[in-house]
């Protein structure tokens, strides 16, 4: 019998030590092939060489890539624990479109049942978004914004073809501010959010191998 090919790795990406923490959990041994939580530290710079050094050789050469982690909503309404599922992610560099993103919210909402789930561009910063930022951006039609995920997806495909994806849990919004006291809570919320997407990240890389009608 011909063996068959190993199936594709899937990359996870995340900037913070408290995000790959809790993203940690079962990330091996599932259905569809080897995941893989890179900490890629904090920052554009950082995300783009880490994620340009793995994908350049050994196993995960030819994996899919999910951004994800923290990010600041920039619309009025958004909540702590919202979800961020991104059409496309971009920065002054470029725009990347995003595969999979219906999948992604059908899965996000069945592993976070009452968790609104928003999509829209998500929108790279060199720094943390405060303030009269968020308007600015927001009127870009962007609906959130990170450091990290531009960065990772725009270097994940300049390094080859290859399915990417972003998805952010928002820590805090315009009437959220995470400077605040009493956002606290808010950020403890949206640590627990990022630890139930798992699941939803698995079926979006199984997605991606199962044979094409």
């Amino acid at each position: 019998m011909t063996p068959q090919p190993a199936p594709a790795p899937l990359l996870i990406a995340c900037a913070l030590g408290i995000e790959q923490f809790a993203l940690r959990r079962r990330e091996r041994g599932r259905p569809g092939g080897p995941v893989t939580v890179l900490r890629t530290g904090m920052g554009p710079a950082a995300a783009e060489r880490s994620v340009t050094r793995v994908l350049a050789t050994g196993e995960l050469r030819g994996a899919a890539v999910l951004a994800t982690g923290f990010c600041a909503g920039l619309a009025p309404g958004m909540h702590p624990g919202d979800l961020v599922v991104a059409g496309e992610t971009r920065d002054p560099r470029g725009t990347v479109p995003c595969v999979g993103t219906e999948l992604l919210v059908k899965e996000l909402v069945r592993a976070v049942p009452g968790r609104t789930v928003h999509t829209g561009p998500l929108t790279g910063s060199d720094h943390v978004v405060r303030g009269h930022e968020r308007s600015d951006l927001l009127a870009t039609g962007a609906i959130a914004a990170d450091m990290e995920s531009a960065a990772t997806l725009l270097s994940a495909v300049r390094t080859g073809e290859r399915p990417v994806a972003a998805v952010r849990v928002v820590v805090d919004a315009p009437e959220h501010e995470l400077v605040r006291i009493g956002t606290v809570r808010g950020g403890i919320s949206a640590f627990r959010v990022l630890r139930s997407v798992l699941p939803a990240f698995h079926e979006w890389h199984r997605s991606l191998l199962l044979p094409r009608r």
